[in-house]
């Protein structure tokens, strides 16, 4: 216990740059990991003899019910976990593990809810997201077994960011690393071997969640968990759920709006480029999650140094927290951003050996990350706001930039513009640029005025 206690305390007294980079080296590695999960089945499922291509595009309209489901994830977890570290750094452990335990009993809850939705609802809900007569098939048997692990994905990714919260970043680390080999291993198997194409795909997804799901659960249940989960703490109430709700709704807005964007994207591509253009944007969003995922786990790495500080009020290792993920964010985002617009063909030809798809893809993809070169700064004030328990800034953030912005441009652009497909594609840049500059101005603001009332706490104690 005494080696638990010094792994936690560590976040208030070990120097930033070090701390930051044992953190965010695990956590980037689980995102990365955890994002093979729907990476390498469609890069299995693409290359199925045949029927490759219209595969590939089914299984990438069940991709905005796949973040739906996430995003349950992230509203009880983004918003409890970085919760349980202030409450650590406050030293009131007993409330961490109150957080933990209403969190658990959420996620069984929507599990159970989202489960019955989708098996009930699949074939509508990928209908209107953009399926077609030739790819709802594949599309309606992926998710109808995607569905019954949806209370694997709920735990793995919930249950892992409490542990993430705790400093214990290898260890989750590790709960999804065996997910993601025994994902990989049985992808061939089920897909080729067992010939049973995307449902194989999804078979072996819903086993791999399944085990990473069961380890995250094992260490919190253990005593090498600072907190852990108990059964006293489990029965929901709403003076400790509430407020965790309240602060993930950004990273559900964030994610479940992905959703809503993707059905967007997809139905006006249908509209004005058919299936190339769909399927173009399942390699679009694939690559952008690639993009993406790394910089949600170096903030990840940040969040509980940052959290814990900010209850123990540390302003000054709040603020440095802060400046270095800021710094890393934007070399990641500059150097990525350079890659797509150097080796766009390359990224395309990872999803799919079919040329035209690969080739058209290509020539959109530098549209569609014209402005990923900022989008740094986006991530770290988001990821800052949510750490330091800011519910009201990382919902509006959330909010601009997605319904403000990019669903509207959606539909604007194409009456602007007389390439129609460009038009659409070109959305994404346009919004991401103009959501950076808002967030700047607001994290300036906001943040200033919350390390004050800070500093100013901690010197009436």
């Amino acid at each position: 216990m005494e080696k638990t206690n010094a792994s936690v305390e560590r976040l208030g007294t070990e120097p930033i740059g070090k701390l930051l980079f044992k953190l965010a080296i695990p956590t980037v590695t689980a995102q990365i990991i955890n994002m093979l999960y729907n990476i390498v089945d469609r890069i299995y499922i693409g290359h199925i003899p045949h029927i490759g291509t219209a595969a590939l595009t089914g299984v990438g309209v069940c991709l905005p019910l796949i973040m739906i489901v996430s995003a349950f994830a992230s509203l009880v977890s983004s918003g409890g976990a970085p919760r349980s570290s202030i409450r650590l750094g406050e030293g009131k452990p007993d409330e961490a593990e109150r957080i933990l335990g209403n969190s658990f009993t959420l996620q069984l809850i929507i599990s159970a809810v989202l489960t019955v939705v989708i098996l009930f609802f699949a074939r509508p809900i990928l209908l209107a997201f953009g399926a077609s007569n030739d790819t709802i098939g594949y599309a309606v048997r992926y998710m109808n077994i995607y569905a019954i692990g949806t209370v694997f994905v709920q735990l793995t990714l919930g249950m892992n960011a409490f542990i993430s919260a705790q400093g214990f970043t290898k260890v989750s680390m590790f709960t999804v690393l065996v997910g993601a080999v025994t994902n990989i291993a049985l992808d061939p198997l089920f897909i080729y071997g067992f010939k049973l194409d995307v449902s194989g795909a999804a078979i072996a997804t819903l086993i791999s969640q399944a085990i990473s799901s069961a380890l995250a659960l094992a260490f919190l249940l253990s005593n090498k968990s600072k907190i852990r989960l108990k059964p006293q703490y489990m029965p929901l109430k709403p003076r400790v759920i509430l407020p965790c709700v309240a602060l993930g709704l950004s990273m559900f807005i964030m994610t479940a709006s992905e959703s809503l964007i993707s059905v967007c994207f997809n139905s006006s591509l249908q509209k004005y480029g058919g299936d190339m253009a769909v399927g173009a944007m399942t390699i679009l969003t694939s690559v952008m999650q690639f993009a993406m995922l790394p910089l949600q786990g170096i903030g990840q790495g940040a969040q509980p140094i940052a959290s814990y500080n900010f209850g123990a009020g540390n302003a000054d290792r709040v603020k440095k927290t802060f400046r270095l993920l800021l710094i890393v964010n934007l070399i990641y985002s500059g150097v990525f951003w350079a890659l797509v617009m150097a080796f766009p063909r390359l990224f395309a030809s990872i999803f799919t050996p079919d040329v035209a798809l690969a080739d058209y893809a290509s020539k959109v993809m530098r549209i569609y990350f014209g402005a990923m070169f900022v989008f740094g700064i986006q991530i770290a004030c988001q990821m800052l706001f949510i750490s330091i328990g800011n519910a009201l800034c990382s919902i509006t953030v959330a909010v601009v930039r997605k319904f403000v912005l990019i669903l509207p441009l959606i539909y604007i652009l194409p009456c602007i513009f007389e390439n129609k497909v460009n038009a659409v594609f070109t959305a994404e840049p346009v919004s991401d640029f103009l959501a950076v500059c808002f967030t700047s101005v607001l994290f300036i603001l906001m943040f200033t005025r919350s390390m004050k009332k800070l500093e100013a706490k901690k010197q009436n104690r």
